[in-house]
């Protein structure tokens, strides 16, 4: 539309949708998934996952925004007024996921200075204790006053970047800090990779097994970790590549971001398994014992990593933990951006009052985390909000171009109008057919799984107020807001953009 705000160069697009997709999942995540799928052998699957749905799904979702020039409840109505409600659902996942993840932006905030002052030699009771002061499940106690002040820090760093706009506020950032991540990054696996012991963890990662190649869940978990690693499926790519110039290559973008994202996650493992390896030699223990993923990797395994290094301990940590925390501030100002372009377009708010109250919200209920019990929340609202809401979002969103709107081809048409590489019928047969089985088969055996046994234990009633509700309510948040109307001059496609159709 006239006036829409655009990316200054194709590669502020190209640094902030990378910094978008590299975050802190690529640094705890895919190593240990990657090493519990068969080393090595993982690799094939995952690969073959990236080309059948990573990166056609990240075409598809660049097309979506770039043709229909909106945030993804706007693009939807300009697809079809009846399917508005499946961009509000993503905006509203989005929302969400910006509530807690701004949080573990605030650990590692925080544990960059413990880098300095110490965390003792239990590292799992200074986190769990001494730090978050962990409540049992059901119980949300007191606000944790270590925790609250780096959330409060990182809200005003990232509604401060959001206010200056999509140019001199999120192109200039991720200028800064994706670049600084890498640099920061690269230090960290240089590092890694010459402690005593790198090799046997490296060797533990790359070694291939080969008999995993034939294991279903194996495929499938190589498909969950490509999906959730590229940021598809709740609204941020619909919306950064509505801000794309007219004649933007789409296709190559998609391209240059997916395999970007793949290669930090290699280097990832790479750093992860040697300091791992370094660890398991220090204790004389195989690796296996000391392999972990997610929370407990990052604020557990590694401070004790950290703890045995021979020198320069504090500046390891304050490195590796910088880093986690550069990857979590790029990536949440992408997710924060989705549901402000979202709510200033449809109430027809300025950009500074939309941030202020949109980021303001998420950033009051983020308080939540912030208490006692907020690990416990955090884990589960986690779980659902991902198993339950973002693949289930992304299928209805696929199914709904593919099947119903009839889209892929026009689709085609215009990336192709304006792309270097040619989307053939690999495109449209991964969009028809190969994504909406592996993603309906995760959804079906997720459902499964919930059904047959409760949520890492937690008590039924915890799992029912912060699991299933919460998908309830996001769902029911999406529908009410299509009750109200657009305006109309705001639902027309841009003259501009009919008449490139037309040629």
């Amino acid at each position: 539309m006239k006036g829409r705000a655009q990316w200054g160069t194709r590669a502020g697009f190209i640094l902030a949708a990378a910094g978008s997709a590299i975050g802190i999942g690529n640094l705890w995540r895919f190593p240990a998934v990657a090493y519990e799928n068969g080393g090595g052998a993982f690799f094939v699957p995952y690969l073959f996952a990236l080309l059948t749905a990573g990166i056609p799904i990240l075409i598809l979702e660049f097309t979506i925004g770039h043709k229909f020039r909106g945030s993804s409840p706007l693009s939807f109505t300009r697809i079809s007024k009846g399917s508005e409600w499946i961009g509000w659902w993503q905006v509203a996942i989005a929302f969400v996921i910006s509530t807690y993840y701004a949080l573990i932006v605030a650990w590692a905030m925080s544990f960059m200075v413990f880098s300095f002052s110490g965390w003792g030699a239990d590292t799992s009771d200074f986190f769990l204790n001494e730090y978050l002061h962990l409540t049992d499940p059901g119980k949300i106690g007191d606000l944790v006053p270590g925790v609250f002040v780096p959330l409060i820090i990182t809200w005003i760093i990232v509604l401060g970047v959001l206010m200056a706009g999509v140019k001199k506020g999120i192109e200039r950032a991720n200028k800064i800090l994706l670049p600084l991540l890498i640099g920061i990054f690269l230090i960290i696996v240089i590092r890694s990779v010459t402690l005593d012991g790198a090799l046997m963890g490296l060797n533990e990662f790359f070694q291939p097994d080969w008999s995993q190649i034939l294991n279903g869940n194996v495929w499938i978990a190589a498909y969950g970790q490509i999906f959730f690693s590229l940021s598809i499926g709740f609204a941020i790519m619909i919306t950064y590549s509505s801000y794309l110039s007219r004649r933007s290559d789409l296709t190559n973008n998609a391209f240059i971001i997916g395999f970007g994202n793949s290669s930090f996650e290699l280097l990832a493992g790479i750093g992860v398994f040697s300091a791992l390896g370094f660890m398991a030699t220090q204790l004389e223990i195989p690796v296996d014992e000391v392999a972990d993923g997610g929370i407990m990797l990052a604020f557990v395994v590694f401070p004790e990593i950290i703890n045995q290094f021979p020198g320069f301990n504090g500046i390891f940590g304050f490195l590796f933990f910088g880093s986690l925390m550069l990857a979590g501030l790029t990536s949440l100002i992408s997710v924060v951006e989705a549901y402000v372009a979202a709510v200033q377009e449809k109430f027809g708010f300025s950009r500074k009052t939309t941030v202020l109250f949109a980021g303001g919200l998420s950033a009051v209920v983020s308080l939540i985390y912030a208490t006692q019990g907020g690990l416990n929340i955090l884990d589960v609202v986690d779980y659902f909000i991902n198993q339950f809401g973002v693949v289930l979002a992304a299928l209805i969103e696929i199914v709904f171009i593919a099947w119903f709107a009839k889209q892929l081809k026009p689709l085609q048409s215009h990336a192709d109008s304006i792309s270097q590489i040619k989307l053939g019928a690999w495109w449209r047969i991964c969009l028809l057919i190969i994504t909406p089985i592996v993603l309906g088969y995760m959804m079906f055996d997720s459902i499964r799984q919930n059904l047959l046994g409760e949520y890492e234990e937690y008590p039924r009633s915890f799992i029912f107020n912060y699991g299933w509700s919460l998908i309830i309510v996001v769902l029911l948040i999406a529908v009410l807001i299509t009750l109200k109307k657009w305006n109309k001059k705001t639902t027309e496609l841009p003259a501009s953009e009919k008449e490139e159709e037309v040629s």
